[in-house]
């Protein structure tokens, strides 16, 4: 039951793009067709998901164990970059269209601010589910968190690529062509995601 109340929680209730407003730069950036969003979204997916758990084994058994956890936040940003280096290096082997879609896009990832939030976020925060006390997440708890999380913001990005794309056959006034109406029609994808507050 706790996982289930961890998935719903960070896919539709704390969504990290639409309640916490982290990762924004790439949500606009890569939001103007669904095929690139949804390469974002995998890639993003992967790094979330890889970075929390190496990052929670060198946060528990190094930086907590030798009293160094002042280098979280380097130590975290480290792992990320090397892990974008690794899918940049795969994606250019395997799905070199994808990779020339993705563009600048993809080592921005690094300075993605979703993924050291998801980092930080299983290994500072306690968090509550239901009447249960507030505890820190376990090994198993935090993949799961990440995962739920990443495919939240996959989920985000994907939704608003697609009404970006109906956005760009309909007449919008000149003055909010482009970024203007690409960050109403944000908001308004975020409100609608406050619809789901109070379910965990």
């Amino acid at each position: 039951m706790e996982f289930f109340l961890i998935i719903i929680s960070a896919i539709f209730v704390n969504n990290i793009m639409l309640s916490q407003f982290l990762g924004t730069c790439p949500f606009l950036g890569v939001s103007s067709k669904i095929s690139t969003a949804t390469g974002m979204a995998g890639a993003v997916c992967f790094v979330i998901t890889l970075a929390t758990l190496v990052t929670y084994l060198i946060n528990k058994y190094l930086l907590v164990a030798f009293s160094l956890e002042f280098l979280q936040t380097i130590a975290f940003i480290l792992v990320i970059a090397a892990l974008v280096q690794m899918v940049e290096i795969v994606l250019k082997k395997i799905s070199p269209s994808l990779y020339q879609a993705l563009g600048i896009f993809l080592p921005l990832i690094t300075t993605n601010c979703a993924v050291l939030g998801v980092a930080l976020n299983v290994c500072t925060k306690e968090f509550t589910f239901g009447s249960a006390a507030a505890h820190a997440l376990n090994l198993g708890e935090s993949m799961v968190y990440a995962l739920a999380t990443a495919i939240g913001y996959g989920m985000a990005l994907i939704l608003f690529a697609g009404l970006r794309e109906h956005l760009e056959l309909n007449s919008v006034p000149k003055a909010f062509k482009g970024v203007p109406i690409a960050l109403v029609t944000c908001g308004i994808l975020a409100m609608a995601f406050m619809g789901f507050s109070g379910m965990v």
